[in-house]
């Protein structure tokens, strides 16, 4: 079976995001660093590209120049058990230059869109009482990071 991997073009910032995001999740990793050579189109010694692994899963970064950046429009979600882990994913993304934005939504330093949602929270939105449904969106619609006592007390 084929890979799908994220590949992220960044400015001139690779190798510091892939530092970045490895240092932030478990079991991730730098797995092999390329550097442009004398054909370019940039410097030739400048990283290329760095393939990493975040908890496993392949990802590329890559200097492309600043022709592209991020948007919203491609996020990542970070599905988290526990509101330690939500605070702590929060914390780290969204520290050093990151924008924290609504309902678990937040950009990092390097303009990468982050979901940090706890678990739970596909459960209490699509529970079969629709009202109790309604209040845990309400709940989350005033919210930046995600509160999972609070999204829980909305279903009381």
């Amino acid at each position: 079976m084929n890979t799908i991997t994220p590949f992220l073009w960044f400015d001139t910032e690779a190798e510091e995001a892939a530092k970045f995001y490895t240092s932030v999740f478990p079991n991730s990793k730098i797995v092999t660093t390329t550097h442009y050579g004398s054909a370019g189109p940039r410097p030739e010694g400048m990283v290329m590209t760095v393939a990493f692994e975040l908890d496993g899963k392949p990802f590329v970064a890559l200097n492309g120049g600043s022709n592209y950046s991020f948007t919203e429009a491609v996020s990542f979600v970070i599905s988290c058990e526990t509101q330690d882990e939500v605070d702590s994913y929060w914390e780290k993304l969204s520290s050093a230059g990151g924008e924290e934005g609504p309902c678990g939504w937040l950009k990092d330093r390097f303009g990468l869109s982050w979901q940090v949602v706890p678990a739970a929270l596909p459960r209490l939105l699509s529970q079969p009482d629709a009202v109790k449904a309604q209040r845990v969106m309400a709940a989350m619609m005033q919210m930046r990071k995600l509160d999972i006592g609070a999204l829980e007390a909305a279903v009381a």
